[in-house]
């Protein structure tokens, strides 16, 4: 193509960035058209003499301007407008009378509206005038870090107050410990099948991610090491607890070694642990094993209830500066009304009441959905509140998603989590709080009858 033939054999530096201007401009000239299919990223490498790696972070940078769209399996296309979403979930406005079981929620029922109604008539009394007044984090925050401390301890973390960031929630949390870990352009490695935001978040950090290989518990320690030993890696992101897609629960020798690896090859771990202590006999986290290089951090709302926006992070000591500092310029205080009212939980016994009412109403639905699920393979944690569902070969993941939505039940594809189209595997994310009890049982009926079902095109109805 004659683009390609053009190409300066110099560009200013980002080279990266040129050549996503230059591809812009040939969508804007219309020397590349809607629909085209643009080379793979080692074709294009070889045909301008530059790296795989920059080709990569050109067409990365190229499809958060919202220019051009991978495609699972078929390659990357000039884009017919904005960039699609590829969030998991169901749009806001968007879910009308589905069975909606692509969002990760907990279960909630009106034992939750009753705590919550309780603590504001306790704190209507009893509000500090540090959580009304205090414009500073110090001086509204500091009272609480002994609750802190022992929710902590609850997660199996035992730390100084010192080293705790109060945040809203989990986000903010994660974009506090990847901003003090990594800079643009430095390696951040995480599960080939990662969370959902951090795809994103680390493009607009321009922070170049890749997927590590994964097993039966998560991310393989021989290929964490092989990719260690070929390039600088500066930060690790891992869900070892059954938070990640996959559902997978990592053992302690497994964290362990991951954590042995850090040392050897000196770079940071974040640790997401947004679900707290919701699984059962659960090894302690990374972070007790390597505290001096880890991220760690847990909120309420998925453990509790989602209204409870308020979250933990753990910071190393030696970036602990860092590390606020980064936090001040992005979310400046946790608000300190959500702080007041988890602390009044921890110490007075609802938080205890409400994890255990959580795990006991997430066990029912693990073990109902196993039912109806009998004979299909499925990867689940204890308490989980979702379930990984490979689709047999004969289904295409795209087909067997709007299929399932035509019939009244939105689950999320697999390829929402997938790093890379090659690290893709066919299947869906089927998640088992936020709806009633017997709404979950329809849906996973519809889903099941579906898995076995020869694959159908999903047809509008006129």
């Amino acid at each position: 193509m004659t683009i390609w033939k053009n190409f300066p054999e110099t560009i200013p530096r980002p080279a990266y960035r040129s050549l996503a201007d230059l591809i812009s401009d040939a969508i804007d000239n219309g020397d590349l058209r809607v629909g085209e299919r643009l080379p793979t990223h080692r074709e294009l490498a070889y045909q301008l003499d530059l790296s795989v790696q920059t080709i990569s972070r050109a067409y990365d940078e190229l499809i958060r301007r919202g220019l051009i769209e991978g495609q699972v399996g078929r390659g990357t296309f000039v884009s017919s407008g904005p960039a699609k979403s590829n969030w998991p979930f169901v749009p806001a406005g968007q879910d009308g009378q589905l069975v909606d079981l692509s969002i990760l929620k907990p279960v909630t029922a009106p034992v939750h509206r009753e705590r919550m109604s309780a603590a504001f008539a306790e704190l209507s009394d009893t509000l500090a005038d540090t959580s009304i007044f205090s414009f500073k984090p110090s001086n509204a925050l500091q009272p609480f870090k002994r609750a802190a401390i022992a929710w902590l301890a609850r997660c199996g973390l035992s730390c100084a107050p010192d080293s705790i960031i109060m945040t809203n929630g989990a986000t903010p949390a994660m974009t506090t410990a990847l901003m003090t870990a990594a800079n643009a352009g430095e390696l951040v490695l995480t599960e080939a099948m990662c969370h959902h935001t951090l795809i994103p978040l680390a493009r607009y950090m321009d922070l170049r991610l890749e997927g590590i290989p994964l097993d039966h518990e998560g991310i393989v320690p021989d290929e964490l090491e092989r990719i260690c030993r070929s390039k600088p890696v500066k930060s690790l992101y891992v869900m070892p607890s059954g938070l990640n897609p996959l559902a997978r629960m990592m053992g302690s020798d497994r964290r362990e070694a991951l954590a042995a690896l850090a040392r050897k090859y000196d770079f940071t771990i974040i640790e997401n642990d947004a679900w707290g202590p919701i699984q059962p006999d659960r090894p302690p986290p990374i972070a007790a094993f390597a505290p001096e290089r880890t991220f760690y951090f847990t909120s309420f709302t998925k453990c509790l209830f989602p209204g409870l926006r308020h979250g933990y992070l753990v910071v190393p000591e030696l970036l602990a500066s860092a590390a606020a500092n980064r936090h001040l310029v992005t979310d400046w205080v946790a608000t300190p009304i959500m702080a007041e009212i988890a602390s009044l939980f921890i110490e007075n016994g609802t938080a205890d009441e409400l994890l255990s009412w959580q795990k006991a109403a997430l066990g029912r639905r693990n073990a109902m959905v196993a039912k109806i699920l009998d004979g299909i393979p499925f990867g689940a944690s204890p308490n989980g509140m979702h379930i990984w569902l490979p689709l047999p070969g004969s289904w295409t993941e795209e087909a067997f998603v709007a299929n399932a939505r035509q019939k009244g039940v939105a689950v999320a594809p697999g390829s929402a989590f997938a790093i890379s189209d090659t690290t893709a595997n066919h299947s869906v994310r089927i998640c088992l709080g936020g709806i009633q009890e017997e709404a979950l049982a329809r849906g996973v009926q519809l889903i099941a009858r579906l898995y076995k079902s020869p694959p159908e095109p999903a047809l509008l109805a006129f």
